[in-house]
Protein backbone atom coordinates (compact mmCIF):
# COMPACT_ATOMS: atom_id res chain seq x y z
CA UNK A 1 0.00 0.00 0.00
CA UNK A 2 2.87 2.90 0.91
CA UNK A 3 3.90 2.35 -2.70
CA UNK A 4 0.47 3.21 -4.32
CA UNK A 5 0.35 6.23 -1.71
CA UNK A 6 3.91 7.52 -2.48
CA UNK A 7 3.07 7.22 -6.32
CA UNK A 8 -0.14 9.22 -6.16
CA UNK A 9 1.60 11.87 -3.44
CA UNK A 10 4.38 12.37 -6.61
CA UNK A 11 2.04 12.85 -9.35
CA UNK A 12 -0.27 15.46 -7.10
CA UNK A 13 2.81 17.41 -6.50
CA UNK A 14 3.74 17.31 -10.19
CA UNK A 15 0.09 18.65 -11.41
CA UNK A 16 0.74 21.28 -9.00
CA UNK A 17 4.26 22.07 -10.70
CA UNK A 18 2.85 22.59 -13.62
CA UNK A 19 -0.16 24.16 -12.61
CA UNK A 20 2.21 27.16 -10.82
CA UNK A 21 4.22 27.31 -14.40
CA UNK A 22 1.38 27.66 -16.33
CA UNK A 23 0.17 30.83 -14.12
CA UNK A 24 3.51 32.30 -14.31
CA UNK A 25 3.85 32.37 -17.81
CA UNK A 26 0.12 33.70 -18.43
CA UNK A 27 0.92 36.26 -16.11
CA UNK A 28 4.24 37.38 -18.09
CA UNK A 29 2.17 37.32 -21.13
CA UNK A 30 -0.12 39.52 -19.79
CA UNK A 31 2.48 42.13 -18.27
CA UNK A 32 4.34 42.10 -21.54
CA UNK A 33 1.21 43.18 -23.68
CA UNK A 34 0.41 45.49 -20.77
CA UNK A 35 3.89 46.86 -21.51
CA UNK A 36 3.34 47.47 -25.39
CA UNK A 37 0.13 48.99 -25.10
CA UNK A 38 1.31 52.06 -22.32
CA UNK A 39 4.39 52.07 -24.81
CA UNK A 40 1.81 52.25 -27.73
CA UNK A 41 2.05 56.14 -29.22
CA UNK A 42 -1.55 58.06 -28.55
CA UNK A 43 -2.91 58.98 -31.86
CA UNK A 44 -5.51 61.70 -31.64
CA UNK A 45 -8.58 62.63 -33.74
CA UNK A 46 -8.58 65.72 -35.20
CA UNK A 47 -10.02 67.92 -37.91
CA UNK A 48 -8.14 70.04 -40.51
CA UNK A 49 -8.40 72.75 -43.06
CA UNK A 50 -6.30 74.06 -45.48
CA UNK A 51 -4.25 77.44 -45.56
CA UNK A 52 -5.47 80.18 -48.13
CA UNK A 53 -4.58 83.08 -49.99
CA UNK A 54 -7.30 85.49 -49.33
CA UNK A 55 -8.25 89.30 -48.66
CA UNK A 56 -8.93 90.48 -45.43
CA UNK A 57 -10.27 93.80 -43.87
CA UNK A 58 -9.11 95.60 -40.67
CA UNK A 59 -12.28 97.45 -39.23
CA UNK A 60 -12.76 100.09 -36.78
CA UNK A 61 -16.12 99.75 -34.99
CA UNK A 62 -18.63 101.80 -33.13
CA UNK A 63 -22.58 103.15 -33.39
CA UNK A 64 -23.69 106.18 -35.06
CA UNK A 65 -27.18 108.27 -35.24
CA UNK A 66 -28.72 109.06 -38.99
CA UNK A 67 -29.35 112.92 -39.54
CA UNK A 68 -30.15 114.79 -41.66
CA UNK A 69 -27.36 116.11 -43.96
CA UNK A 70 -25.64 119.31 -43.49
CA UNK A 71 -25.07 122.14 -45.65
CA UNK A 72 -22.36 122.07 -48.15
CA UNK A 73 -20.81 124.55 -50.89
CA UNK A 74 -23.29 122.86 -53.24
CA UNK A 75 -26.45 122.15 -51.69
CA UNK A 76 -28.07 123.84 -48.33
CA UNK A 77 -29.07 121.57 -44.97
CA UNK A 78 -31.20 118.95 -45.49
CA UNK A 79 -33.29 120.10 -42.24
CA UNK A 80 -35.31 123.12 -42.00
CA UNK A 81 -36.59 124.29 -38.64
CA UNK A 82 -38.57 127.27 -39.73
CA UNK A 83 -39.13 129.91 -37.37
CA UNK A 84 -42.42 132.38 -37.93
CA UNK A 85 -40.82 135.99 -39.71
CA UNK A 86 -42.16 138.30 -37.44
CA UNK A 87 -44.61 138.67 -34.60
CA UNK A 88 -48.07 137.95 -35.17
CA UNK A 89 -51.25 135.35 -34.99
CA UNK A 90 -51.27 132.42 -37.06
CA UNK A 91 -53.76 133.15 -39.72
CA UNK A 92 -53.94 129.56 -42.27
CA UNK A 93 -51.96 126.37 -41.52
CA UNK A 94 -51.78 124.77 -45.49
CA UNK A 95 -49.76 121.57 -44.79
CA UNK A 96 -50.04 118.88 -42.50
CA UNK A 97 -47.11 116.45 -40.97
CA UNK A 98 -45.66 114.10 -43.49
CA UNK A 99 -46.73 115.78 -46.58
CA UNK A 100 -44.08 116.20 -49.37
CA UNK A 101 -43.67 120.07 -50.21
CA UNK A 102 -41.55 121.90 -53.39
CA UNK A 103 -39.12 124.61 -52.03
CA UNK A 104 -41.75 127.86 -52.17
CA UNK A 105 -44.78 126.14 -50.95
CA UNK A 106 -46.54 128.41 -48.67
CA UNK A 107 -46.83 126.77 -45.41
CA UNK A 108 -49.09 128.94 -43.36
CA UNK A 109 -49.85 132.94 -43.38
CA UNK A 110 -49.83 135.49 -40.64
CA UNK A 111 -51.51 138.26 -39.26
CA UNK A 112 -49.37 141.07 -37.51
CA UNK A 113 -51.02 144.25 -36.13
CA UNK A 114 -53.67 145.72 -38.17
CA UNK A 115 -52.28 143.81 -41.16
CA UNK A 116 -53.45 140.67 -42.88
CA UNK A 117 -52.41 137.91 -45.07
CA UNK A 118 -55.07 138.73 -47.40
CA UNK A 119 -54.67 142.66 -47.14
CA UNK A 120 -51.17 141.87 -47.69
CA UNK A 121 -51.51 140.30 -51.03
CA UNK A 122 -54.52 142.12 -52.52
CA UNK A 123 -52.33 145.27 -51.72
CA UNK A 124 -49.16 143.38 -53.92
CA UNK A 125 -51.61 142.88 -56.60
CA UNK A 126 -52.64 145.89 -56.73
CA UNK A 127 -48.96 147.34 -56.73
CA UNK A 128 -47.77 145.28 -59.74
CA UNK A 129 -50.69 146.15 -61.96
CA UNK A 130 -49.96 149.48 -61.10
CA UNK A 131 -46.33 149.31 -62.18
CA UNK A 132 -46.99 147.00 -65.19
CA UNK A 133 -48.92 150.86 -65.85
CA UNK A 134 -46.03 152.56 -65.13
CA UNK A 135 -48.33 154.30 -62.33
CA UNK A 136 -46.15 153.35 -59.07
CA UNK A 137 -42.92 152.74 -58.58
CA UNK A 138 -40.12 149.83 -58.35
CA UNK A 139 -39.60 151.08 -54.29
CA UNK A 140 -43.28 150.39 -53.60
CA UNK A 141 -43.48 147.67 -55.38
CA UNK A 142 -40.73 145.78 -53.68
CA UNK A 143 -42.24 147.37 -50.29
CA UNK A 144 -45.13 145.24 -51.12
CA UNK A 145 -43.33 142.27 -51.55
CA UNK A 146 -41.28 142.35 -48.47
CA UNK A 147 -44.50 142.79 -46.34
CA UNK A 148 -46.02 139.63 -47.52
CA UNK A 149 -43.02 137.81 -47.14
CA UNK A 150 -43.25 139.19 -43.32
CA UNK A 151 -46.26 137.03 -43.35
CA UNK A 152 -45.37 134.33 -44.91
CA UNK A 153 -43.79 130.71 -44.05
CA UNK A 154 -42.68 128.98 -47.14
CA UNK A 155 -40.64 126.31 -47.50
CA UNK A 156 -36.70 126.87 -48.15
CA UNK A 157 -36.38 123.65 -49.83
CA UNK A 158 -38.25 120.45 -51.31
CA UNK A 159 -38.69 117.76 -48.57
CA UNK A 160 -41.02 116.33 -46.03
CA UNK A 161 -42.55 118.33 -43.30
CA UNK A 162 -41.61 116.62 -40.72
CA UNK A 163 -43.19 118.61 -37.68
CA UNK A 164 -46.08 121.24 -37.64
CA UNK A 165 -45.99 122.83 -34.30
CA UNK A 166 -48.59 125.61 -34.13
CA UNK A 167 -52.33 125.79 -35.18
CA UNK A 168 -54.64 128.61 -36.25
CA UNK A 169 -55.65 131.72 -33.61
CA UNK A 170 -51.72 130.24 -32.08
CA UNK A 171 -49.38 133.66 -31.42
CA UNK A 172 -45.61 133.75 -32.32
CA UNK A 173 -42.87 135.38 -32.66
CA UNK A 174 -39.63 135.37 -34.07
CA UNK A 175 -38.21 133.03 -31.96
CA UNK A 176 -41.26 130.59 -32.58
CA UNK A 177 -40.33 127.02 -34.67
CA UNK A 178 -43.58 126.57 -35.98
CA UNK A 179 -42.52 123.66 -38.30
CA UNK A 180 -39.61 121.92 -39.86
CA UNK A 181 -38.94 120.80 -43.13
CA UNK A 182 -36.52 117.77 -44.09
CA UNK A 183 -35.50 116.29 -47.38
CA UNK A 184 -35.28 112.29 -46.07
CA UNK A 185 -33.29 111.78 -49.42
CA UNK A 186 -30.06 113.52 -48.45
CA UNK A 187 -29.37 112.01 -44.90
CA UNK A 188 -25.93 110.96 -43.33
CA UNK A 189 -24.74 108.75 -40.73
CA UNK A 190 -22.68 110.19 -37.91
CA UNK A 191 -20.25 108.64 -35.32
CA UNK A 192 -17.67 110.13 -32.71
CA UNK A 193 -14.40 108.17 -33.23
CA UNK A 194 -12.06 108.07 -29.58
CA UNK A 195 -9.50 110.18 -30.48
CA UNK A 196 -6.14 107.57 -31.04
CA UNK A 197 -8.86 105.32 -33.34
CA UNK A 198 -9.40 107.99 -35.40
CA UNK A 199 -6.02 108.54 -36.66
CA UNK A 200 -6.72 105.95 -39.01
CA UNK A 201 -9.94 107.52 -40.31
CA UNK A 202 -9.52 109.30 -43.98
CA UNK A 203 -12.10 110.68 -46.42
CA UNK A 204 -13.56 108.26 -49.01
CA UNK A 205 -12.93 105.11 -46.59
CA UNK A 206 -16.15 101.82 -46.98
CA UNK A 207 -18.23 102.55 -44.45
CA UNK A 208 -20.49 99.68 -43.69
CA UNK A 209 -24.20 100.50 -41.58
CA UNK A 210 -24.66 96.87 -40.25
CA UNK A 211 -28.66 97.44 -40.52
CA UNK A 212 -30.83 94.16 -42.16
CA UNK A 213 -30.34 94.74 -45.23
CA UNK A 214 -26.83 96.31 -44.77
CA UNK A 215 -26.05 99.69 -46.34
CA UNK A 216 -22.61 100.31 -47.87
CA UNK A 217 -21.33 104.06 -48.08
CA UNK A 218 -18.33 105.84 -47.67
CA UNK A 219 -16.70 108.90 -45.14
CA UNK A 220 -17.63 111.55 -46.54
CA UNK A 221 -15.94 114.03 -43.38
CA UNK A 222 -13.30 113.31 -40.70
CA UNK A 223 -13.35 116.31 -38.35
CA UNK A 224 -10.21 117.89 -38.30
CA UNK A 225 -10.38 118.74 -34.20
CA UNK A 226 -11.04 116.89 -31.10
CA UNK A 227 -14.18 117.44 -29.50
CA UNK A 228 -12.93 118.35 -25.77
CA UNK A 229 -15.66 117.25 -23.74
CA UNK A 230 -15.39 113.59 -24.76
CA UNK A 231 -12.10 113.01 -26.63
CA UNK A 232 -13.38 111.91 -29.97
CA UNK A 233 -13.45 113.27 -33.64
CA UNK A 234 -16.57 113.42 -35.57
CA UNK A 235 -17.06 111.69 -38.76
CA UNK A 236 -19.62 111.43 -41.27
CA UNK A 237 -20.53 109.32 -44.33
CA UNK A 238 -23.78 110.57 -46.75
CA UNK A 239 -26.33 107.37 -47.20
CA UNK A 240 -27.56 106.34 -50.28
CA UNK A 241 -31.76 106.28 -50.13
CA UNK A 242 -32.43 103.74 -48.06
CA UNK A 243 -34.88 102.96 -45.45
CA UNK A 244 -32.75 104.44 -42.49
CA UNK A 245 -34.82 107.29 -40.58
CA UNK A 246 -33.44 110.37 -38.55
CA UNK A 247 -32.52 109.60 -35.17
CA UNK A 248 -32.10 106.07 -35.80
CA UNK A 249 -28.93 104.50 -33.71
CA UNK A 250 -27.55 102.18 -36.08
CA UNK A 251 -24.19 99.47 -35.76
CA UNK A 252 -21.48 100.29 -38.51
CA UNK A 253 -17.55 99.53 -39.06
CA UNK A 254 -15.35 101.30 -41.31
CA UNK A 255 -12.78 99.69 -43.47
CA UNK A 256 -9.44 101.33 -42.84
CA UNK A 257 -6.97 98.90 -44.19
CA UNK A 258 -7.30 96.11 -46.97
CA UNK A 259 -4.78 93.14 -47.08
CA UNK A 260 -5.03 91.44 -50.57
CA UNK A 261 -3.70 88.06 -51.80
CA UNK A 262 -2.62 87.53 -48.19
CA UNK A 263 -1.80 83.78 -46.08
CA UNK A 264 -4.57 83.37 -43.81
CA UNK A 265 -5.71 80.20 -41.81
CA UNK A 266 -9.14 79.11 -40.41
CA UNK A 267 -9.39 81.06 -37.13
CA UNK A 268 -10.02 78.07 -35.11
CA UNK A 269 -6.32 76.68 -36.27
CA UNK A 270 -4.42 79.35 -34.46
CA UNK A 271 -3.89 78.96 -31.04
CA UNK A 272 -1.31 80.23 -28.26
CA UNK A 273 1.49 77.82 -26.80
CA UNK A 274 2.48 77.51 -23.10
CA UNK A 275 4.93 80.30 -24.27
CA UNK A 276 2.26 82.60 -25.16
CA UNK A 277 2.90 82.27 -29.01
CA UNK A 278 0.38 81.94 -31.79
CA UNK A 279 1.30 78.82 -33.24
CA UNK A 280 -0.60 76.40 -35.81
CA UNK A 281 -0.43 72.35 -36.27
CA UNK A 282 0.75 71.52 -39.38
CA UNK A 283 -0.65 68.43 -40.71
CA UNK A 284 2.44 65.92 -41.63
CA UNK A 285 1.46 62.20 -42.43
CA UNK A 286 -0.18 61.01 -39.35
CA UNK A 287 1.74 63.79 -37.06
CA UNK A 288 0.89 67.36 -36.37
CA UNK A 289 3.94 69.85 -36.48
CA UNK A 290 3.86 72.81 -34.13
CA UNK A 291 4.67 76.03 -36.29
CA UNK A 292 5.30 79.43 -34.65
CA UNK A 293 3.58 82.10 -36.54
CA UNK A 294 2.42 86.13 -36.85
CA UNK A 295 -0.63 86.90 -37.07
CA UNK A 296 -2.93 89.82 -38.63
CA UNK A 297 -5.66 90.95 -39.94
CA UNK A 298 -9.07 88.72 -38.71
CA UNK A 299 -11.86 88.64 -40.60
CA UNK A 300 -14.91 86.20 -41.38
CA UNK A 301 -13.18 83.04 -39.72
CA UNK A 302 -9.86 83.70 -41.03
CA UNK A 303 -6.70 84.85 -39.54
CA UNK A 304 -3.61 86.82 -41.52
CA UNK A 305 -0.49 84.70 -40.38
CA UNK A 306 3.39 84.75 -41.63
CA UNK A 307 5.44 81.87 -40.84
CA UNK A 308 8.59 80.21 -42.06
CA UNK A 309 7.52 77.97 -45.16
CA UNK A 310 4.46 78.45 -45.17
CA UNK A 311 2.20 78.06 -48.42
CA UNK A 312 -1.37 77.98 -49.52
CA UNK A 313 -3.28 74.73 -49.08
CA UNK A 314 -1.06 73.49 -46.75
CA UNK A 315 -2.93 71.27 -43.99
CA UNK A 316 -3.35 72.48 -40.64
CA UNK A 317 -5.49 70.92 -37.71
CA UNK A 318 -8.64 72.79 -36.88
CA UNK A 319 -10.86 70.81 -34.10
CA UNK A 320 -8.39 69.54 -31.66
CA UNK A 321 -5.34 72.11 -32.27
CA UNK A 322 -5.93 73.56 -28.60
CA UNK A 323 -3.22 72.46 -26.35
CA UNK A 324 -1.91 69.70 -29.00
CA UNK A 325 1.34 69.01 -28.43
CA UNK A 326 4.35 69.11 -31.13
CA UNK A 327 4.72 65.90 -33.60
CA UNK A 328 1.53 64.44 -32.08
CA UNK A 329 0.34 61.12 -33.85
CA UNK A 330 -3.28 62.17 -35.26
CA UNK A 331 -6.14 60.95 -37.40
CA UNK A 332 -7.91 63.51 -39.30
CA UNK A 333 -11.59 62.71 -39.20
CA UNK A 334 -13.17 65.28 -41.24
CA UNK A 335 -12.33 68.16 -42.90
CA UNK A 336 -14.27 71.23 -44.18
CA UNK A 337 -16.67 70.32 -46.64
CA UNK A 338 -15.78 67.00 -47.22
CA UNK A 339 -12.49 68.17 -48.70
CA UNK A 340 -8.91 65.70 -48.16
CA UNK A 341 -6.85 67.79 -46.14
CA UNK A 342 -3.27 67.74 -48.12
CA UNK A 343 -0.29 66.89 -46.43
CA UNK A 344 2.06 69.67 -45.53
CA UNK A 345 6.09 68.92 -47.18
Amino acid sequence: MKPKATTISLIVVLCAGLGVYALFKLHGAASTSGEEQENAPTVVSVQAGALKRVTLRHYLNGYGTVEPAPATASEPAADAPLAAPTSGVVANVNVAEGQHVRKGKVLMTLNAGSTTAIYAEQELARQKKLYAQHNTSLKNLQDAEARLALLRVSAPLSGTVTRVNVKPGAAVDVNTVVAEVMDLHRLVVKTDVPAPEARELEPGQEVQVLTQPPVATALTFVSPTVDTNNGTVLARALLPDSRLRPGQFVPLRIVTAVHTNCLAAPEESVVTDVNGRSVISLVNGDEAIQTPVQTGFRENGWVEIEGTGLKAEDSVVTVGAYGLPDKTKIQVVSSPAGETPATAQ
